[in-house]
C-alpha cells in the first residue's frame, strides 16, 4: 500500500549525506565506507550488531548495548579485537567528528572478517573481524499508529537460530515484514512456536488490557533493552505489567498496543490483522510510559 509506515521511518535530512564512518578505526566519508565482497557478514550474514540511540550528548544505556553486543560474540565464538571501552571511544569519536548532539542514531557492526574464500567455513575468516558504526543525524516520524498483520513466519527455538541473538542474519523476520506489507500492514506480527503473541519483524510488543501491561513470556524474543525498561519503569511507578503467554483473541480485544525498540521507543499500534485496536490511536498508558521513558534517557 502506498502510505505504508515503518518503525524506524525518520525526518529526512540532509545532513546524512555527508555523514562520517567508522570502519576499522578509521573515520571515512560516506562514499569511502566500504567492506570487502569477501566479507563474512556480506557473504553469510555473520556476524552481531547493535543499535543506540542520542539524547541530548548521552549514548542512551551504552554500557548494557555493549555488554549484549559482547554476549552475542562469545555466543557465536567471534573476537570483536576490541574492549568495551574500545567500542565507547570508537562511538565518541565518530559522533564528536559527525558534531552530533542529540537526534542521533548509531548502528554498530561487528562481523568475522574477510574471508579468504567465497565459502562458510568459519575458519577461512583469517584477517580478524570487520566493525562498522554508521551514524546518522535520526528523528523518528510516525504520521499514524502502526498496522500489524499476523505472518506464518515464527520467533523460532533456541536451537534453530536462537531468537535472542542480535545477528545480521534476518531473514527470517525480513520475509516476516514482506508477507505484513503483501497483506496491507506496516509490519509484521509474529508468533512463537506455541502460536502465542510473541515480537513484531523488528520490535518487541506490547498490549494494554485494563490498565494492565502485557507482553510475552521473553522466551521467543529478543532481550530487548527498550522491553526491559519499559517494564522496570511501570514496576516502578504502579503499572502492573506481566510477562505472559497470551493468544491472538486477547490481542484483538486489547484497550492498547505498541512497539519498543531503541529507534521508535515506543511506537502505538492502531490495527492488527484489520481490527483496530482500542481508539485505534495512542492509548493514555502508553502516553504515560511515554512520558516516563523520555524522563528516563532525557529526551
Amino acid at each position: 500500500m502506498a502510505d505504508n509506515v515503518s518503525t524506524h521511518l525518520a525526518e529526512e535530512d540532509a545532513r546524512n549525506e555527508a555523514i562520517l564512518i567508522w570502519v576499522n578505526g578509521k573515520i571515512v566519508p560516506k562514499a569511502q565506507a566500504m567492506v570487502s565482497v569477501y566479507d563474512s557478514g556480506f557473504m553469510l550474514g555473520d556476524g552481531v550488531w547493535e543499535g543506540l540511540r542520542l539524547y541530548n550528548g548521552n549514548w542512551s544505556f551504552v554500557d548494557e548495548h555493549l555488554d549484549r553486543l559482547f554476549e552475542a560474540a562469545k555466543a557465536i565464538d567471534l573476537d570483536i579485537g576490541m574492549s568495551k571501552a574500545d567500542l565507547t571511544q570508537a562511538l565518541l569519536d565518530t559522533q564528536a567528528a559527525n558534531q552530533m548532539v542529540s537526534n542521533a542514531h548509531a548502528r554498530l557492526m561487528v562481523t568475522r572478517g574477510v574471508k579468504t574464500r567465497p565459502f562458510q567455513h568459519p575458519k577461512l575468516s583469517q584477517r580478524g573481524p570487520t566493525v562498522v558504526i554508521i551514524m546518522e543525524h535520526s528523528r523518528p516520524k510516525l504520521p499514524r499508529p502502526i498496522r500489524l498483520a499476523t505472518v506464518p513466519h515464527l520467533r523460532g527455538l533456541p536451537m534453530t537460530q536462537d531468537p535472542k541473538l542480535n545477528s545480521h542474519s534476518k531473514l527470517n523476520c525480513i520475509l516476516a515484514c514482506i508477507a505484513a506489507e503483501k497483506a496491507g500492514a506496516d509490519e509484521a506480527l509474529m508468533l512463537d512456536v506455541h502460536g502465542f503473541v510473541n515480537t513484531t519483524n523488528a520490535c518487541n510488543f506490547f498490549i494494554v488490557k485494563k490498565g494492565q501491561v502485557w507482553t510475552s513470556t521473553g522466551d521467543y524474543c529478543m532481550n530487548g533493552i527498550t522491553r526491559q525498561k519499559v517494564i522496570d519503569l511501570c514496576k516502578a511507578n504502579g503499572i502492573a505489567v506481566f510477562e505472559r503467554n497470551f493468544s491472538l483473541v486477547e490481542t484483538y480485544s486489547a484497550d492498547e498496543a505498541f512497539l519498543t525498540g531503541t529507534f521508535g521507543a515506543q511506537t502505538p499500534v492502531g490495527e492488527i490483522d484489520g481490527r483496530v485496536i482500542g481508539s485505534g490511536q495512542l492509548g493514555p498508558v502508553t502516553e504515560r510510559i511515554r512520558g516516563l521513558y523520555k524522563e528516563l534517557v532525557g529526551a
